[in-house]
This record gives C-alpha cells, sequence and structure tokens, in this order.
C-alpha cells in the first residue's frame, strides 16, 4: 500500500522548512524509523524518519527545495508495487512550487546522499575563490538585517566584578561531576533580572506588549554553518547545576546538528558571550522577537581603586542592546545594574 510521506511540522512556529539532503533514493529498502531525509527551517537542521518498512516510490521534492507543512516529499510501498500516474499529479499539484518539483534529478536516484549543511572548513578554504554561503547564513544575514531596519535599539554598558564568582566557580567545579561556565551564572543572571524588570523580556504582538509566563534564556553558539540560539527554558526556577546540564546538552546537540525546533523556540532575551575569542566588549544586534541581547566580553585582571590603595580585580564587560520600542533607557539601566550585582554577589548563587 502507498504510503504518502509529507513534511511533518516539527515545531509549535514551523510553517515551512528546505530538503536538504535525501538518505534514500528511489528503489531503496527502508526501515521505520530511518533517516529519509534531512531539513532546515530558519532555526534548525533536523531530520525526518520513516513511519514505515517498505521502498522508496517517487521523490517529489530536490534538494534546496523549501516546502510548507504537510506537502508531499516522496511515496514508499511495496517492492513492486507501482504508483498510479494520476496519484503523482494529484501530489504534485499540491506542491506550492510544483515547477521546481517536477525537477527530478539523478540525485534522487540509487539511494545518493544529496549535501546538505556543508560548511568549508577554514583549511579548505582558498584566496580568491568563491564560497558558497549556508543556508544558516543567508537566514542570519535576513535576520539580522530586519533587526538593524526595524528596531531603534540603544546600547549600555557596564564592567562587573566578578572576582567572587570566578573562585566559586572554580570551587564548585572541584567538585562537581558537570563542570559549571560562566555562561551558566550569566543566565542564571538575566533569568532574575527578568523577573524584576519583566518588560525586558517582551515582545510586541500588535498594539499590545505581550509579556511571557516563564523566562525562558537563549544561548548564541557558533558552529561551523553559522550561528544558532538554543534556549534554557524556564531559567529563573532553576539552579546553577541545572542550567549547566541543559547548556552542556544543547551546546554539544548544536556541534552535532542535533538540535530540534523545541530546543530553539521560545526564548524572550539571548546571551552572546564573546569573552572566550578575546573581545573586550562587543555590540550584539537585537534577535527579532526579543527586546534585548546581552553581549559578553572576556574577563580581565584589571587594576581598581579600593580605599586609597590598588588592588587587581576580575572585570567583565556586559553590553545590552535593547529595542528602545519596548523599554527606555532607565528601565534598561536598572535592569542591567540588577545583572551586574548579582554576579558581584556571589551568595546570589550559593544560596541555590
Amino acid at each position: 500500500m502507498i504510503k504518502e510521506i509529507r513534511l511533518p511540522k516539527l515545531g509549535q512556529t514551523m510553517g515551512e522548512a528546505a530538503v536538504v539532503g535525501f538518505c534514500a533514493g528511489i528503489g531503496d529498502a527502508v526501515k521505520a524509523g530511518a533517516v529519509l531525509y534531512e531539513v532546515e527551517t530558519d532555526k534548525a537542521a533536523m531530520e525526518v524518519e520513516s513511519p514505515c518498512d517498505g521502498f522508496v516510490k517517487y521523490i517529489f521534492a530536490r534538494s534546496g527545495q523549501t516546502l510548507a507543512v504537510g506537502e508531499p516529499v516522496m511515496l514508499i510501498g511495496d517492492k513492486d508495487e507501482q504508483v498510479p500516474q494520476s496519484l503523482i499529479d494529484l501530489l504534485k499539484s499540491q506542491i506550492a512550487n510544483h515547477k521546481e518539483a517536477d525537477e527530478q534529478t539523478q540525485e534522487h536516484v540509487n539511494g545518493q546522499i544529496l549535501p546538505g549543511r556543508e560548511s568549508i572548513a577554514p583549511e579548505e578554504i582558498t584566496l580568491g575563490a568563491a564560497i558558497p554561503i549556508t543556508r544558516l547564513q543567508k537566514i542570519t544575514a535576513e535576520r539580522m538585517l530586519r533587526s538593524k531596519l526595524e528596531k531603534p535599539a540603544f546600547y549600555l554598558n557596564v564592567r562587573a566584578d566578578v572576582t567572587d564568582m570566578v573562585e566559586l566557580r572554580g570551587r564548585m567545579n572541584e567538585k562537581a561531576q558537570v563542570k559549571v561556565a560562566y555562561n551558566d551564572f550569566i543566565i542564571k543572571a538575566v533569568a532574575a533580572a527578568c523577573e524584576k524588570f519583566p518588560i525586558m523580556a517582551g515582545r510586541i504582538e500588535g498594539s499590545n506588549l505581550h509579556l511571557p509566563e516563564k523566562f525562558n534564556v537563549g544561548l548564541a553558539v557558533s558552529i561551523t554553518q553559522g550561528l544558532v540560539v538554543p534556549v534554557v527554558k524556564d531559567a529563573g526556577n532553576k539552579n546553577i547545576a541545572t542550567i549547566s546540564r541543559e547548556t552542556k546538552s544543547l551546546i554539544q546537540k548544536a556541534r552535532d546538528n542535533k538540535l530540534q525546533l523545541s530546543d530553539l523556540e521560545g526564548a524572550c532575551i539571548t546571551v552572546s558571550n564573546l569573552g572566550d575569542f578575546g573581545a573586550d566588549s562587543f555590540i550584539p544586534i537585537v534577535i527579532p522577537g526579543q527586546a534585548a541581547i546581552l553581549g559578553i566580553g572576556r574577563i580581565t585582571d584589571t587594576c581598581v581603586p579600593n580605599f586609597g590603595e590598588v588592588v587587581i580585580r576580575k572585570l567583565m564587560s556586559l553590553t545590552i542592546s535593547v529595542d528602545h520600542r519596548i523599554a527606555n533607557g532607565a528601565y534598561a539601566a536598572q535592569f542591567l545594574d540588577y545583572v551586574k550585582k548579582y554576579l558581584e554577589d556571589k551568595e546570589s548563587f550559593i544560596q541555590q
């Protein structure tokens, strides 16, 4: 019996996705649970598995083609089963961009795996060559440009004395099985600040400002294909150890291209840390759909005055970019000051 394989809805906000690679071609045998093809949305790349055993009888899409949720991708049937041409024509007509669907190529034949989430390693770069831009890079560029054009952003910067936090992290990591990263402290501090200043987590919906029920914090992660922002859900109600386990899992999934849409949805504010890359400070771009993003610089040993003496303390730069339509300067400054003081007070974390 012929089984129609359609593009599934893999996340709450997913409306379409690009097919970036096939793991089975026409005539290939497939098992239930085996990966049939790979898709990429504006947030993540994912694998789609077969719901049944059978043989691939027909493929409607081609590599790089964008399909809407529910549109046909392929047909699976018994080995010797014939597919009526009337069914093929009917399903083709259901694809909005059906002309592209007609472009069946040899890429689909004999189970050849199509190029999907390809990237170019630095050692493979040739000067003077034209380097293809990945779909993820294109999407990121479009979203960042839209943000710069639509959001009247302003920027605030402070330096937090994280000497005690650095010392606390060292002590925690001597005992903990899961090592705690600086980002884990920052995510917790940002979520705590959102509880005090919830407008910083708001988003504009029509003529209203919508405030979230829970404070989900995104963490910008750089991978070879571009930039992704997995989300720590309800970070305000989690302790540092729990946040640490979640961030490590999300970062590993990002590097392995295993993130699901559920891992990338729902952030109300984002943290972007370039300190590990040597940046003292930077001004990040607010992600569409969010009110603010916090940029973190590297920790530096700095001479500071202390009751007439000069002492060396560890300072971290915090730069926040804010959508002025949602929050004004005074409100955002209070938010940033709260984050700063939270990071400076190790008791904030010890009490957990």
